[in-house]
């Protein structure tokens, strides 16, 4: 057998599988920034955790965070560090009300994922019921969808950060647990897609399948080596699975 027929095979056994998972989904839970859209595609992420930071420094708290965590690019990482240090404080709360305003902000510029829209409509036309699950506001998530002409598809169903519950962020699967009941689902009947290994460990806790979306090499190594085992580099891929089932 030649290296090239090999590949061949390993990748036709790489849809294959992930055309079961998709096809068995009766309820799809959709993570927000990454499967949906770039939420910081022009609004630039580390730019976030400045301003964060900057506002931790004028209350003089900015010592609650670690060099790595004012470099990280990741907003989730200040909030964090600050619940970790102050949980249930009006700090936490203040803070976390700062970056719903910057997710709000960004999800007005946000670009979206190829291909997501017509995967949404047409999952949702197909009659799967759809939720988002993020640790992103739920505000934003809204603002965007509406932006897009898909909120209808998700319904009442989106689930985000609760400022009350810092510490139920992904991993913890606490957002995946408010969207499966608020669909009335079954986790055996339901999908996640997620781009992070967050998501795939929330899904895992949860009891729901995973399929991840790793846009690039390393974002799907990362989730390869957190154990996700389905792994697509473009939603094309699922769009075309679903309304190939569609036509069954």
């Amino acid at each position: 057998m030649t290296s090239e027929t090999a590949q061949s095979e390993r990748v036709g056994q790489v849809i294959e599988n992930m055309r079961d998972l998709v096809t068995r989904a009766e309820h799809v839970l959709f993570d927000f920034d990454g499967p949906i859209c770039r939420l910081y595609a022009n609004h630039d992420a580390q730019t976030v955790v400045d301003n964060l930071v900057g506002w931790l420094t004028e209350q003089h708290e900015d010592g609650l965070l670690t060099q790595a965590e004012r470099e990280s690019g990741d907003p989730h990482a200040v909030l964090r560090a600050v619940h970790r240090a102050r949980p249930g404080s009006p700090l936490e709360s203040a803070l976390e009300a700062r970056l719903t305003a910057e997710e709000l902000h960004a999800a007005a510029r946000a670009f979206p994922t190829p291909y997501v829209d017509r995967l949404i409509r047409t999952w949702h036309a197909t009659g799967a019921r759809l939720a988002v699950a993020t640790n992103n506001a739920p505000e934003a998530a809204r603002h965007y969808l509406e932006g897009r002409g898909v909120a209808g598809c998700f319904g009442a169903h989106v689930h985000g950060r609760r400022t009350d519950r810092v510490r139920s962020l992904k991993p913890d699967p606490d957002c995946l647990h408010r969207a499966l009941d608020s669909l009335g689902a079954d986790p055996a009947t339901t999908l996640m897609i997620g781009d992070a290994p967050a998501d795939y460990l929330a899904a895992r806790a949860a009891g729901v399948a995973f399929l991840g979306y790793g846009q690039n090499e390393r974002r799907a190594k990362r989730l390869r080596s957190a154990g996700a085992e389905h792994v697509v580099d473009s939603l094309g891929t699922v769009l075309r699975t679903v309304w190939g089932g569609a036509l069954l």
